[in-house]
């Protein structure tokens, strides 16, 4: 089987961090790519979640508190306690 060359640009601290991370798995950069593109290939798809930026901290803060039900506007058990509070 013939091989090509592929050259892939990337910030020089993320290529040292994947490196670091690669030498731990006993693997080097040619064959991550490697596995990667076999991977997409046999999946036919891109083989993990690609997700949107992850949210500041403000935005973490009120998903919480949502969570949790803080601050949130009055809750009603029944219509009919909803309208009487509309009706007060």
């Amino acid at each position: 089987m013939a091989t090509t060359n592929v050259t892939v640009r990337m910030d020089e601290n993320l290529k040292a961090d994947f490196e670091e991370m690669l030498a731990d798995f006993g693997l080097n950069t040619s064959v991550a790519i490697n596995i990667f593109a076999r991977q997409v290939v046999y999946e036919r798809r891109i083989p993990f979640a690609i997700a949107r930026d992850r949210p500041n901290a403000v935005t973490r803060a009120a998903m919480e508190d949502t969570r949790a039900r803080r601050g949130l506007s009055k809750t009603f058990s029944s219509v009919k306690d909803l309208m009487a509070d509309l009706d007060a």
